[in-house]
C-alpha cells in the first residue's frame, strides 16, 4: 500500500469519482469553400450569411443523417425527436448570453437560417425572445433555488415532454444540438460545456477563421482555416458512432454551395 502524499493527497481529498459524460473533439477545415459560399449566397440573396449559419446547417444535416443523435434521453430510453432543431447561442449585450432555436434547420437553406436568426436575435436583444420570460422569473429566485428550478424545468420540458410556453419554458427549449461562436471575439479555439439543463448530446463551437499552413496535394500552402470543436455527451455516442456526424460535416463544408438551393 502506498500512502497518498503532497498533491496526490490533496487531489484525492478534493475530487470524487468522475460523473461527467462529456468527451471532446476538434477538427480544422479549409475555409476556402466556406468563404466562397458566404460571398455567393450574400450576393444572390442579400442575406448576411456567416460561417456560423453554414455550421448550423451542417450540424442539422449531420443529425438528420445520423438519427441516433437526434434523440432525447428520458427514463433510460433514447426517444426520437420530432424535428432537427438547432439552438444558436448569441450575445445580447452587457456580457449576457441568450439563444435562438432554429426549427427544422435541416430542411432550410443557409440563407433561410440566417434570416430567421436575424429576426429572432433582435427580439432576444429587445427582451422579447422565447426564453426571456423564464429568464426574468429566474432573476428573482435566490441562488439556492435557481439550480433546482432549472433542473426541474429541464425535466418537465424534455423528459416529460411538456410544453410550458406560458411560463417561458417551451418543450425541448434547446433543440437537438447547439452552436456557439467565439471567432467573433478573435478566439481561435475553445471548448463549450454541456449544461445539465440543455439536454442535448452535442454543442459545436466555431472559432476564428485565420490563415495557416495547409497541405494541398504534395505541397504546403497558406489557406484560411476554420477550426471547429465539439463537446459530446458520451451517453449518446462513442467514437465509432460519431463517425457519421463527422462524415456529413466534411461533405457539406467541403462544398457548401453544392448543398444549397
Amino acid at each position: 500500500m502506498t500512502r497518498a502524499r503532497g498533491w496526490r493527497k490533496i487531489a484525492a481529498s478534493v475530487w470524487g469519482w468522475p460523473k461527467d459524460p462529456q468527451v471532446y473533439g476538434g477538427m480544422d477545415f479549409d475555409a476556402g469553400p466556406v468563404l466562397e459560399a458566404i460571398e455567393v449566397i450574400r450576393e444572390r440573396t442579400g442575406v448576411r450569411v456567416t460561417a456560423t449559419h453554414l455550421v448550423t446547417r451542417a450540424l442539422a444535416r449531420s443529425f438528420r443523417d445520423t438519427p441516433s443523435m437526434n434523440t432525447r434521453l428520458a427514463r433510460g430510453r433514447f426517444l426520437p425527436r420530432e424535428s432537427v432543431d438547432i439552438f444558436v447561442i448569441v450575445a445580447v449585450g452587457d456580457g449576457d448570453l441568450s439563444g435562438v432555436k432554429v426549427r427544422r434547420a435541416d430542411e432550410r437553406t443557409a440563407a433561410e437560417i440566417a434570416a430567421d436568426l436575424e429576426g429572432k436575435i433582435e427580439e432576444a436583444r429587445a427582451g422579447r425572445g422565447e426564453l426571456d420570460r423564464a429568464k426574468r422569473m429566474m432573476e428573482i429566485l435566490p441562488p439556492r433555488l435557481l439550480g433546482l428550478s432549472l433542473r426541474l424545468s429541464a425535466f418537465l420540458t424534455s423528459n416529460l415532454h411538456l410544453n410550458l410556453r406560458a411560463l417561458g419554458m417551451p418543450r425541448e427549449a434547446f433543440g437537438s444540438a447547439m452552436v456557439t461562436n467565439v471567432g467573433a471575439f478573435g478566439i481561435t479555439q475553445g471548448w463549450a460545456p454541456l449544461s445539465p439543463i440543455y439536454r442535448v448530446p452535442m454543442i459545436v463551437l466555431v472559432g476564428e477563421i485565420e490563415p495557416r499552413p495547409w497541405v494541398v496535394g504534395d505541397r504546403v500552402e497558406v489557406r484560411p482555416v476554420l477550426p471547429l470543436t465539439a463537446t459530446i455527451d458520451h451517453r449518446w455516442v462513442d467514437g465509432a458512432g460519431v463517425a457519421g456526424v463527422v462524415d456529413s460535416f466534411k461533405k457539406y463544408l467541403a462544398n457548401p454551395l453544392a448543398h444549397e438551393a
